[in-house]
């Protein structure tokens, strides 16, 4: 639970402003086209980092770096104080972004090194629940506070979250200058094909939904919901996205197989709910319309979770790094998405944005099948993977391959 709150306060910046766009664009006079850029500079400072933190967690431990977790809470305090303008806005952005970049790794690292292999996949299901948690609270915020109150109490709030899961979490055991003396090991190799054309599955799959919720609450109004219902339907459509990765994650334990196949089949389910959002939004069905979004959500922006969980069990060597490299195709899409739909709402309409977000999460869910097919592949072209934690002289290889657990 404290890794899904870390994670929580890393994903709340990007999601408060998506679903308090419509009071934000009204006080910083901003229009559709600006609010995606604001978002895709978030993810594009997260794809920056991504790389470089997760060698950070690998080095200096998990929970260290989930620490920086507090670097969120000074974010989320200047969003809430300072911001008179869209530029800053969106300057402010790109620093949590950096910030969740460095802390998702540590947190699949920590998930790896500290949960028994039976329980991972529902810890993986608990941890990315975070993202459409953060969601949800941004959902509840626009009724609860943003008409209320303001939209700055809003991210006074998550400050408060951010202050408090930096507070609870443990203090490392071991010390900087213990770590810096520790010898390193340069053994482990990953597969560079398969992870990259997961990558960029991965990477589909997130424009996908990046694009997905930053516009859904806008969407909403322009398909006829007031402004507090918006705010509810993202709530809503959040919750299936959050009970659907906790399912995924318990039911990957006990399948303990074939997890990529799933993934692409709940990317085809999410882009049926994109196809419905589309023939909602253009025909101004507000029923169809929510029903559309849970689907869309649910199945949609259901799978990350799994998809970490099977990057890891076929990696478990180097998980941060191996899940640091998918982030990055992660960030990159989530950099696309807002601007891509943005522009498409700016020149066209909501229903052809929906319906060229249909298209992405369908090529995405081919792309990992093709990603899942090299990295077996790979697997049984190569010897077997060395165990998490070699010793100085490595044990015989072991008869079972750890990513043929893919198969």
């Amino acid at each position: 639970m404290l890794v899904t709150l870390v994670a929580v306060t890393a994903s709340l910046p990007a999601f408060l402003v998506a679903a308090l766009a419509v009071q934000l664009r009204a006080s910083l006079h901003f229009g559709a086209s600006e609010q995606g850029i604001s978002l895709a500079v978030y993810y594009l400072g997260a794809a920056a980092v991504s790389l470089p933190g997760s060698r950070l967690s690998e080095r200096y431990g998990a929970l260290r770096v989930m620490k920086s977790a507090a670097a969120d809470a000074v974010l989320l305090a200047l969003l809430a104080s300072v911001v008179s303008s869209w530029a800053l806005l969106t300057v402010l952005l790109a620093l949590a972004g950096m910030t969740s970049s460095i802390v998702q790794p540590a947190a699949n690292q920590f998930i790896a090194r500290q949960v028994p292999a039976g329980r991972q996949g529902i810890a993986f299901g608990v941890k990315q629940s975070a993202v459409p948690l953060s969601a949800l609270l941004g959902g509840l915020a626009v009724p609860a506070i943003g008409l209320t109150i303001g939209w700055q109490w809003a991210f006074a709030f998550a400050a408060a979250i951010a202050v408090l899961a930096a507070v609870v979490l443990p203090r490392p055991i071991s010390t900087i200058a213990q770590i810096r003396d520790a010898p390193r090991s340069e053994s482990f190799s990953l597969p560079v094909l398969p992870l990259g054309v997961l990558t960029v599955g991965f990477g589909l799959g997130i424009c996908a939904a990046s694009g997905l919720s930053a516009f859904l609450a806008t969407s909403a109004v322009s398909a006829g919901l007031s402004k507090g219902g918006a705010g509810m339907v993202v709530a809503l459509a959040s919750a299936a996205a959050f009970g659907s990765r906790l399912v995924t994650g318990a039911r990957a334990d006990r399948r303990g197989r074939r997890h990529f196949p799933v993934v692409a089949a709940m990317l085809g389910v999410g882009a049926l709910g994109d196809a419905l959002l589309a023939v909602s939004s253009a025909e101004h069905l507000a029923v169809l319309f929510v029903l559309a979004s849970v689907v869309a959500f649910g199945a949609g922006w259901g799978w990350n979770g799994l998809f970490n969980f099977a990057v890891v069990r076929t990696h478990p060597e180097l998980p941060a790094r191996a899940t640091g490299i998918t982030q990055v195709g992660g960030r990159l899409g989530g950099v696309a998405g807002p601007l891509v739909v943005g522009l498409l709402v700016e020149h066209g309409s909501y229903s052809l944005a929906w319906s060229v977000v249909a298209v992405v999460a369908l090529v995405g869910a081919l792309t990992v099948l093709a990603g899942r097919r090299l990295l077996l592949r790979a697997r049984q072209a190569s010897p077997a993977a060395p165990p998490v934690a070699p010793p100085p002289v490595p044990p015989p290889a072991p008869k079972e391959t750890p990513g043929l657990a893919e198969r």
